[in-house]
């Protein structure tokens, strides 16, 4: 899709319509800037954002797709969902149950991740800051029924360890969430080879069902997006890695912890249905 055509095209009925960016974003419940961004080629809206912005416009879906250089009809999503309202959900679900360490764990989170960002997508240039990876995380685990104060706010720290300065000891949070957040990340010991490494570490997580659960929920949120940025060995890779490592974790709370047994069975079709799909694409092109 060339962005630059649909932000004209936005920009053109827009004006049509008698908006002013201030109005038109009033209406889609987004920000003048983010509306300023589309107009500009700068950001693509969402798949929602877009059926909204076509109503809103008074105008066919296809038209945008058909004037913006879409010849399948396809809109490539750079993110699944805007992480600014996956931050307001999750701060209002803390606040609500009241969850302290989620609560704190936000803000926290934000600012060690602050001017890091996601491996872009072969069709977006746009950069999605790397938090939008742990609120989605942790916006799946909540609607999965698990409303622990402890495994969201590991979850939303879980890369903290391994991406940032910070060492275990230092994260500010209690000892239960240190403990998760601690199995989840991964150390390769000097001289260790990295397969030795990985399979002490998978099962050091099997020990722990909080562990279990952030690992398995972590690989069913990287999966669903990794078609956008990874070539075709480390698609490979990757799958191979989830096959021997994390779906003996699924089988691993089902026979284990029951508690979890039910998102289990949803991680465990979604994971599935991915790599399945990804095997049977990877094949074609061979």
């Amino acid at each position: 899709m060339n962005i630059e055509l649909l932000g004209a095209k936005i920009v053109e009925e827009r004006k049509r319509k008698g908006y002013t960016q201030e109005q038109l974003a009033e209406k889609m419940g987004v920000s003048p800037q983010a509306v300023s961004k589309w107009e500009n080629g700068w950001n693509l809206p969402d798949i929602d954002d877009l059926n909204r912005l076509a109503e809103l416009l008074g105008i066919p879906l296809n038209s945008l797709f058909q004037e913006s250089g879409v010849d399948a009809g396809f809109v490539y999503r750079s993110r699944l969902f805007q992480e600014d309202k996956m931050f307001t959900r999750i701060r209002t679900i803390a606040q609500t149950e009241k969850f302290y360490e989620t609560y704190r764990a936000l803000s926290y989170m934000r600012e060690c991740h602050e001017g890091q960002f996601r491996k872009k997508g072969r069709h977006s240039s746009e950069l999605i800051p790397y938090i939008n990876h742990p609120l989605m995380m942790a916006c799946h685990a909540y609607y999965l029924g698990i409303h622990d104060d402890v495994i969201l706010a590991a979850i939303l720290l879980h890369d903290i360890v391994e991406d940032t300065e910070v060492t275990l000891e230092e994260l500010p949070f209690s000892e239960e969430v240190r403990k998760v957040v601690g199995l989840v990340t991964f150390v390769q010991p000097d001289g260790m080879e990295k397969e030795e490494a990985k399979k002490i570490y998978y099962e050091k997580i099997k020990e722990d069902a909080r562990a279990c659960v952030l690992k398995v929920i972590d690989r069913c949120n990287n999966v669903s997006t990794m078609a956008q940025s990874f070539s075709r060995e480390r698609l490979i890779r990757y799958v191979h890695e989830t096959e021997v490592y994390v779906m003996p974790l699924l089988t691993q709370i089902k026979e284990y912890y029951p508690e979890y047994a039910g998102i289990s069975f949803v991680v465990k079709y979604h994971i599935i249905s991915v790599v399945e799909t990804v095997k049977n694409m990877i094949d074609q092109v061979s």
